[in-house]
């Protein structure tokens, strides 16, 4: 049950930021052997919680602030909001043992204990907001309980106090999980730039850059905000902006973004973007509008109590005028109190949390972690499934796929050749070329081209190896040409100053990842490729994967332009793993982080995220949400029909309160069991949690 009914009335913002994991800039980052750990950082970032539908996001909250306060959340053991409902439900339990042990009279007492402890939770926030002219739930479960208790039945009026306060605390925690900040996010800004002044270089807070200021940037260090290169030639690593795994050749002229890691060579660069306004601190500016956007939705159960109160509060105040009209107003009081328990939403309080929590530990039991209600219920609606490529249909992992050799040299000479020289090198792409020619002896006299490639001796030849604008392709241009316009990455060898063959790299798609596209499709559900890869690239994935929609040199924002128009449409998830897909994942419907390596802000930003790493997962996962969704559809079918019932039995006197409460315990033990159906797991998906991950071949 959500607190746009019966929650405080006080809105919670969204606090301001502090940074209790520095991220230096003079610490090495390493950008040659996994191009994906740049994202895995644990940097605190501002915790994201949403209150009332009117109000929005603190602007002293965004990352431009500079100001202290992120506080983090307590584990569940030291929650103090859940002390309430624990100790409701100590109390409940011992007055109902004292009670059968035949002592009424504290038995009572406890209970009396229990009902103000649940009550301490939803009763003064239902009062505030009856005050200011909003009534909900929370209203009409107080005037439950305020009825049983008038009635003599104190007991009763404990077990809903304890039942709806337990239900509202667990589903609170669950959103306040799903909202907390983007951690990763801050570790991407260095606290601290080298700035080329006049009288030389100076460090100075990197919040305090300038438009035109110029930034030295040495290797292996952080691009503290947008700008242009002046001077110096690198590579640099952006998979966590924009999710583009293959690292960027840069020089004079040449465009960088904030975030970004720069390679063996120092830079200078002049910048265009002030360090508090840049492209990476409106990442967290548009995290923190998607989550507020997404906070004023109201679930299911509160969309049909809102009527619902009103007329049942409407309903009882008539019977009572009634009753004072025929004369005989005690009657007709104890009758209305009687309608007031029969038409309250007890098991209706439970019919959603119930199903939702059996059915969110059921996933994650297979490895799917799903942090809210609100999460699960919107899983199941989904429509269009959106797909970063970088880490999510791909591996993450630049991988030799293709080897041509000039005429007269061997396949095995050749990647023997390359590795040789690569074999000390940072480069991501080093890495895959070393990979395919394992144990090879390192070159000697090896020099690195920053930029350009490497040149080293390897057994009285010189060898250079680099990308093709450094080194003629010669007569092997046309199959160069037809590789790159496959997605491949070309890497030329020379020896001796001939060109002795190519190699192409790519990271190549997950195994699974067709069959998991084909798996949707044949669920009815679309799919798209979001990326901010090359288009060239994302096509050849597209079409390996069965995907006919790509969407190419997508930033961080054009990806969560995109999800917000197909989201204005139809239901749509967003699957990713990157800081840049983190906007697009908090815009989704429902946003599905992949692997829990990934980026702490995609984790974060998701609704849901996966443990594991097989995309077969998500077509099953979404098979087990609708199941859980036709369970708690069920199950509030039911509890509204056990008001509809109850209502005119009570109304004419044929039940009285112990009938009207029998019935009531009955339709909620039901609800609960039908509920807890939703904790079974299918076959398919305990099967894919437990099974080895399809490998590919090597070409």
């Amino acid at each position: 049950m959500s607190k746009e009914c019966c929650g405080s009335d006080e809105p919670r913002r969204i606090p301001t930021v502090r940074r209790t994991e520095p991220a230096h800039p003079s610490t090495p980052v390493n950008v040659g052997r996994d191009p994906s750990g740049s994202q895995g950082s644990s940097a605190t970032a501002p915790a994201l919680s949403m209150g009332d539908a009117c109000c929005g996001p603190d602007p002293s909250s965004t990352l431009a602030n500079g100001h202290d306060g992120f506080h983090a959340r307590a584990p569940w053991w030291r929650d103090v909001s859940l002390f309430p409902s624990v100790i409701s439900g100590a109390f409940l339990v011992a007055g109902y043992c004292v009670a059968w042990l035949g002592v009424p009279f504290l038995g009572v007492a406890l209970q009396w204990l229990a009902l103000l402890a649940g009550a301490y939770t939803f009763v003064p926030g239902a009062l505030r907001r009856l005050a200011r002219g909003r009534i909900g739930v929370g209203l009409l479960m107080t005037m439950a309980a305020i009825g049983a208790v008038l009635l003599g039945h104190v007991a009763e009026a404990a077990a809903l106090a304890f039942l709806f306060s337990l239900a509202e605390a667990l589903e609170d925690r669950a959103m306040d999980r799903a909202k907390e900040g983007l951690r990763a996010l801050l570790a991407l800004i260095p606290d601290s730039v080298r700035i080329s002044r006049a009288s030389g270089d100076t460090e100075i807070p990197a919040a305090d850059v300038r438009v035109l200021d110029v930034l030295v940037v040495g290797a292996g260090v952080r691009v503290a905000t947008d700008g242009v290169v002046i001077a110096g030639r690198s590579s640099l690593d952006t998979s966590a902006v924009t999710g583009e795994s293959i690292p960027v050749e840069v020089g004079p002229g040449d465009h960088v973004i904030a975030g970004s890691v720069n390679g063996s060579a120092t830079l200078r660069i002049e910048a265009t973007a002030d360090g508090r306004d840049n492209s990476l601190t409106q990442i967290v500016t548009l995290v923190e509008q998607a989550h507020t956007r997404k906070g004023e939705r109201a679930r299911l159960a509160d969309r049909i109590a809102r009527p619902l109160v009103p007329l049942v509060l409407i309903t009882a105040a008539l019977i009572v005028m009634f009753g004072f009209i025929v004369g005989d107003p005690g009657l007709w009081i104890e009758r209305a109190l009687v309608v007031l328990v029969a038409a309250s939403p007890c098991a209706l309080a439970i019919a959603v949390p119930v199903t939702v929590i059996s059915a969110i530990g059921a996933a994650s039991r297979f490895g799917v972690v799903i942090k809210s209600g609100e999460a699960f219920e919107q899983f199941g609606t989904i429509r269009t499934v959106a797909l970063d490529k970088t880490g999510t249909l791909t591996q993450n992992k630049p991988t030799v796929v293709d080897v041509h050799p000039a005429p007269g040299v061997t396949r095995d000479e050749l990647l023997e050749w390359a590795a040789a020289v690569e074999a000390t090198s940072s480069h991501p792409l080093a890495a895959a070329i070393t990979l395919a020619a394992p144990g090879t002896t390192p070159a000697v006299h090896v020099v690195e081209d920053a930029g350009h490639g490497i040149t080293g001796q390897v057994g009285g030849r010189t060898v250079r190896v680099g990308n093709v604008r450094w080194l003629d392709t010669g007569n092997l241009a046309g199959y160069a040409e037809t590789m790159a316009a496959q997605g491949v990455t070309v890497v030329v060898v020379e020896t001796d100053g001939q060109v002795v063959g190519l190699i192409g790299v790519r990271d190549e798609l997950r195994p699974e990842a067709a069959e998991m596209v084909s798996m949707l499709h044949s669920q009815g559900i679309e799919t798209i490729m979001l990326t901010g890869d090359n288009a060239i690239t994302a096509r050849a994935i597209g079409r390996e994967a069965g995907i006919t929609d790509v969407r190419a040199e997508q930033l961080p924002k054009d990806k969560a332009d995109a999800i917000s128009t197909l989201v204005a449409s139809r239901a749509t998830a967003m699957v990713g793993d990157g800081i840049n897909d983190a906007p697009a994942l908090a815009t989704a419907t429902v946003g599905i982080a992949m692997g829990m390596q990934g980026s702490a802000a995609a984790v974060e930003s998701a609704d849901i995220a996966f443990t594991g790493h097989d995309l077969r997962l998500i077509p099953q996962a979404l098979a087990h949400a609708r199941r859980g969704k036709r369970i708690m559809t069920a199950n509030i079918v039911l509890a509204l029909a056990i008001i509809i019932v109850l209502f005119p039995l009570a109304l004419f006197g044929v039940l009285g309160l112990a009938g009207v409460v029998l019935v009531h315990e009955a339709a909620e033990v039901i609800i609960i069991l039908n509920g807890l159906r939703a904790a079974r797991q299918p076959a398919a998906l305990r099967h894919l949690a437990t099974a080895p991950q399809p490998e590919p071949a090597l070409t």
